[in-house]
């Protein structure tokens, strides 16, 4: 597993979801915290890409040897694309949670929605 690491160039959710902006589209994926909390992952539902995804709803679950659970989209848009190698290797989420573990490309719809997430270090404050 990773490190605890809250890169500074992402933006964060409550619900434990990073957003990486590029233009008019981000990359989205479950933190440190997240997959720490989850324990080992075992398995990633990923939506289809054409997927339209809204603020602070669930998009994909995520199963791990503990739990399933839903991971909440954190800004609104369309997926374009999926990881889809998370389906063969769902542990990259563990390993690498904000790199090779991203989820899904998001044309975003608001990207004014932005102003509703934190930087790293009021997400890292914000932990329990």
């Amino acid at each position: 597993m990773a490190d605890a690491d809250y890169p500074e160039d992402l933006l964060y959710h409550p619900e434990h979801d990073w957003a990486r902006l590029d233009g008019e589209e981000a990359t989205f994926g479950i933190t440190w915290y997240a997959q720490d909390a989850l324990g080992e992952v075992v398995f990633f539902d990923p939506p289809e890409v054409g997927t339209p995804v809204a603020r602070d709803e669930a998009y994909a679950e995520v199963e791990s040897v503990k739990a399933v659970s839903d991971v909440i989209a954190p800004l609104s848009g369309e997926v374009v694309a999926v990881n889809d190698a998370l389906v063969d290797a769902p542990e990259r989420i563990n390993e690498d949670p904000y790199g090779d573990g991203w989820l899904v490309r998001v044309r975003l719809s608001d990207p004014g929605e932005r102003e509703h997430l934190m930087g790293a270090a009021a997400y890292a404050a914000a932990l329990p």
